[in-house]
C-alpha cells in the first residue's frame, strides 16, 4: 500500500505540525508567564504600598493615643484643680455666711440688751444723771 518512503514524509510532516503547535503553545506559554510576572510585580509594588499605608496608619494611631493621654492626663489635673478651687471658695462662702449670721445675732442682741438696759438705767437713777430734761429747782 503505502511505501516506506511516503510514511516517512506523512510522519515528517506531521512532525512538522506538532513542532509548529508545540512553538506556538511555548511561545503562547511564555507570553503568560510574562503578563504573569509583570502582574506579580504590579501586585508586589502594591502590596509594599499598602503596607507602608498600613505602617503610616499605625503609627498615626500611636501619635493620636498618646496625644489623647496626654490630653485625658492634662483634663484629669485640670478638673482637680477646678474642684479645689470651687472646694475653697464654697469653704469661703460658707465662712461668710457664718459670718453673716454671728453679726446679725450680735447685733440684734446688742440691740435687745440696749433696748432692755436703757429702760431699767432710766429707772433705777435719777433723772438728772442720766441726761434728763427735767430742770431742778432750788426751793
Amino acid at each position: 500500500m503505502f511505501s516506506q518512503d511516503s510514511k516517512i514524509a506523512v510522519l515528517e510532516s506531521k512532525l512538522n505540525m506538532y513542532e509548529e503547535l508545540s512553538r506556538e503553545m511555548l511561545s503562547k506559554l511564555e507570553s503568560a508567564v510574562e503578563k504573569i510576572s509583570e502582574s506579580n510585580s504590579r501586585i508586589a509594588n502594591i502590596l509594599a504600598k499598602h503596607d507602608e499605608r498600613i505602617d503610616q496608619s499605625i503609627k498615626t494611631d500611636e501619635v493620636i493615643v498618646k496625644m489623647i493621654e496626654e490630653v485625658k492626663n492634662q483634663n484629669s489635673k485640670e478638673h482637680k484643680s477646678v474642684i479645689e478651687r470651687i472646694e475653697k471658695v464654697e469653704k469661703e462662702v460658707n465662712d461668710l455666711s457664718k459670718f453673716r449670721w454671728q453679726t446679725i445675732a450680735l447685733s440684734g442682741a446688742a440691740v435687745l440688751i440696749i433696748g432692755l438696759v436703757v429702760p431699767f438705767i432710766d429707772n433705777i437713777m435719777p433723772r438728772h444723771y442720766n441726761g434728763g430734761s427735767q430742770t431742778t429747782q432750788i426751793r
